[in-house]
């Protein structure tokens, strides 16, 4: 889930806890939009969480020494125009 996606977790049970003012029969839509917004917190929670220890993973590279007389490479470049006349 996305900052983004939990961000409207939380709006919608927002406006369904203390915007919308009708019954449904054995639903409590107080408690359906307390339910999204507590979602959507541990979601949001959770995104940020991921985006702080993905930024502070470390990369490890190793690097093995170039033997520089067995790697040299000569490079031969020749080039052919053909201009018409």
């Amino acid at each position: 889930m996305t900052i983004a996606g939990s961000i409207i977790l939380i709006m919608i049970g927002a406006i369904l806890t203390w915007a919308v003012d009708f019954a449904v029969a054995g639903i409590d839509i107080q408690v359906i939009g307390v339910i999204l917004m507590v979602g959507g917190l541990a979601g949001l929670l959770f995104g940020i969480w991921r985006l702080t220890t993905a930024r502070r993973a470390a990369a490890v590279t190793t690097t093995v020494p170039v033997d520089e007389a067995t790697t040299r490479r000569h490079v031969y470049e020749e080039r052919r125009y053909n201009d018409p006349i």
